[in-house]
């Protein structure tokens, strides 16, 4: 939900309220990916509802999924500081070096 809530801060409506209080755990959370066959299908129709573009060179503020193109339980919603892309971590946001599956400017 942290691209969703970043889309919202940035002045968005919310592009996931279909997924709001729909899981409270970890597995609820692995089945919602699942069943979209991946995060790269579900962020996009997230960001579709908010007039996401696709990109290919992510910039400052752009949101993303990275990780594995073939194991959907490693990859992971980020957020591109112009540099490099930021996870949510425990305790806050982090640097994460991983492949982009896909990137929006929104």
């Amino acid at each position: 939900m942290v691209l969703a809530d970043w889309a919202m801060w940035l002045g968005h409506c919310d592009p996931a309220p279909h997924l709001r209080g729909v899981y409270d755990s970890d597995g609820g959370f692995r089945a919602i990916i699942a069943a979209h066959q991946g995060a790269v299908p579900l962020v996009a129709s997230c960001a579709a509802n908010i007039g996401g573009k696709r990109v290919q060179q992510p910039q400052r503020g752009d949101i993303g999924v990275i990780g594995s193109p073939i194991n959907i339980h490693r990859q992971f919603g980020a957020i591109h500081d112009g540099s490099g892309w930021l996870v949510r971590m425990h305790g806050g946001f982090g640097r994460m070096t991983a492949r982009t599956l896909a990137a929006w400017r929104i």
